[in-house]
């Protein structure tokens, strides 16, 4: 253990760079924020991935299988024996596969940002949140303690929210970013709850102990949570899905999701440490982290199940009609989230039965470089346009040579066609789902061409379609910083798929013995190639063939672009129906009842003062006829009494 000591820089340097930045950084260190706080990430990406050398091909191992170490442990507050909240660092394939994973992904982000954001007279606060959005993501990740995660899970909610109001005198981005901050904070509600349930039960708060109570089915406190029940169901789905429910929250699943879109309003380079690899895929390791309680229950698997697959494919869906480059990315994240969850919810725990489990995980590792470079790519292209909508864009691909490649490359990794990542963790969570639930492994296939279709029109509008012609002052592809990550992200979005993931992450941390099922594979690759030449027929050239579409699908179509209203129905229901038929009301009888119980009471206490302030004059004959008058009053009293 002691060997692993230095594991805890990885958390304490971007602390330290956030503290750094945040409170000297605007006055002494403005030149050089963006440069010291890309170094302190770059020491953290280097950390990261010795320890994932050490922990995969020297310690973690034991007999075949992939063991948990606490690399650093102590009890912060202890509320009874046994349950404690304490702070530590777990080292597990998961665990360990996200540290590299996060710091990596930010690390792209901090440098792409010299570039991008370089004039911005916030320049040091920028880097300064991003400093603590890292801090926050790893704490999460490396949680030995379910209380652990939430602390930190709430302070990733604390960081997107300034993240995203990081242009705080424009209008639109402080409502994203209150959006964000309510949305989820009503989902960890739910997960608090969660928390409470299942520790109350397990009587713990370790992740260890609390997974091994509450999988045994013999045992005391697996018997207690699972005959208990609450309205037919039992405790235990209950405490697992509200548990879901932030996770959900985090990840933007239905219909939580509706502040991924808004939170566009951030910069472009938070977009992809948001939604690439960071803050949405923090419910897909939640789910993770307690998946051997989840395999318990089937109740809660099929709840996480079919969340989402709905949430795919209605993403899919909506993201075929969005105009707004980084929209349409924000509902693509929502989407292939949903893979990870529906793939998750398939699969059961030990064997080649934790396909889905390993193909969840292996998704998450191969969209966090080919999301984050689409990302990144598309704030490349509105640095060069200085604008979001397609409409505003063609032809760039000779202007933008590099951005267009890597791009291209990455819309192929997503459209799942071999040999780009994307393609052989779809293939895995795909094939999970056709050996578990026909269904749903039909609407997956169907949205993988969703999928497809709606990236290459993408593609199509930015770099093809029609002649570009730019307006005004532009920049190019940038400076070096900007394209490096690209390049970077670009040939891991090829050779990442060939990592054989199957070795290091699973269920039970016992290597599965994978392979690429050539005739399986044919079906979802041909979906992927028929959404392509879709998009190519429709977009590749200027025409008036979507509009005619669009005019065809009419309701279908409006209904689509409008996000299904979605937003529009929490609208109604918070102001028509909360506002007006609860707020109204309370605001009444606040004012009315409450307010005026008081104001009646402090105006009588006036009126009686009025009454009563002669007696204090500051005559002193009154004072001694008062007197006097009382020393009369209890003279004839004594005589009455006496008598």
């Amino acid at each position: 253990m002691n060997h692993y000591s230095y594991i805890a820089l990885i958390p304490i340097l971007p602390l330290a760079s956030f503290l750094l930045l945040g409170l000297f950084g605007r006055k002494y260190f403005k030149a050089y924020a963006g440069l010291l706080g890309t170094a302190s990430l770059l020491a953290v990406t280097v950390l990261a991935l010795i320890t994932a050398g050490q922990y995969f091909f020297e310690d973690g191992k034991v007999n075949g299988v992939y063991q948990k170490i606490i690399a650093l442990k102590y009890t912060w507050l202890q509320f009874a024996p046994g349950v404690s909240i304490d702070m530590g660092i777990v080292l597990d394939p998961i665990s360990v596969m996200m540290l590299v994973v996060v710091s990596f992904v930010s690390l792209m982000v901090h440098i792409f940002s010299l570039g991008y954001m370089k004039g911005e007279e916030r320049f040091a606060t920028y880097y300064a949140f991003l400093s603590l959005f890292t801090f926050s993501m790893l704490g999460l990740v490396i949680a030995t303690n379910i209380f652990q995660i939430y602390m930190f899970w709430e302070l990733v909610g604390v960081s997107s929210f300034l993240l995203i109001g990081y242009y705080f005198d424009k209008p639109s981005a402080v409502a994203a970013s209150k959006k964000a901050f309510i949305v989820t904070r009503f989902a960890d509600l739910g997960f608090l709850i969660g928390i409470l349930i299942l520790s109350f039960h397990a009587q713990t708060l370790d992740f260890a102990t609390l997974i091994e109570r509450l999988t045994a089915p013999q045992s005391s406190y697996f018997m207690s949570i699972s005959t208990a029940s609450f309205l037919g169901i039992s405790v235990l789905t209950w405490g697992l899905a509200l548990v879901f429910m932030g996770g959900a929250g985090k990840s933007a699943m239905f219909p939580l999701h509706i502040w991924l879109p808004d939170a566009m309003e951030g910069p472009t380079p938070v977009s992809a440490l948001i939604h690439a690899a960071t803050m949405v895929v923090a419910g897909v390791y939640l789910v993770a982290r307690l998946f051997p309680i989840f395999s318990t229950s089937e109740a809660a698997l099929h709840l996480v199940t079919y969340v989402g697959l709905f949430s795919a494919f209605i993403a899919a869906i909506i993201a075929c009609t969005q105009t707004d480059i980084k929209r349409v990315l924000a509902y693509s994240t929502m989407s292939q989230i949903g893979y990870m969850m529906f793939a998750l919810g398939v699969a059961k725990q030990g064997g080649e039965e934790g396909l889905g489990y390993m193909g969840s995980m292996f998704h998450l590792f191969t969209h966090a470089f080919f999301k984050s470079l689409l990302f990144l790519g598309s704030g490349a292209v509105i640095h060069m346009v200085h604008s979001n909508e397609m409409k505003d864009m063609g032809g760039l691909r000779k202007l933008m040579p590099i951005t267009h490649i890597s791009f291209l490359i990455a819309c192929l990794a997503i459209a799942g066609v071999p040999p780009f990542a994307g393609f052989f963790s779809k293939e895995e969570i795909l094939l999970a789902a056709y050996h578990t639930n026909k269904m749903v492994y039909a609407v997956g296939l169907f949205t993988s061409g969703l999928t497809a279709f709606y990236m290459f029109r993408l593609y199509y509008n930015i770099f093809w379609s029609k002649e570009a012609h730019i307006h005004g002052e532009h920049h190019g592809e940038g400076t070096l910083s900007m394209k490096l990550p690209l390049i970077i992200l670009g040939i891991l979005a090829v050779v990442a798929g060939f990592v054989p993931f199957s070795h290091f992450v699973t269920s039970d941390g016992v290597a599965l013995e994978t392979h690429i099922d050539y005739a399986f594979s044919a079906l979802p690759v041909a979906f992927g190639l028929a959404g392509i030449a879709l998009a190519t027929y429709l977009y590749k050239t200027a025409n008036d063939k979507p509009a005619a579409i669009a005019n065809s699908l009419g309701g279908l179509y409006k209904a689509a672009y409008k996000k299904f209203y979605i937003d529009e129905l929490y609208l109604f229901i918070t102001k028509t129906i909360i506002f007006n038929l609860i707020g109204r009301p309370a605001a009444w009888f606040d004012k009315n009842v409450v307010d005026g119980l008081m104001n009646g009471l402090a105006a009588l206490t006036a009126k009686i003062s009025e009454m009563i302030k002669g007696l204090q004059s500051g005559k002193v004959q009154s004072y001694a006829l008062y007197f006097f008058g009382g020393v009369l009053a209890l003279a004839a009293m004594f005589l009455y009494l006496w008598k």
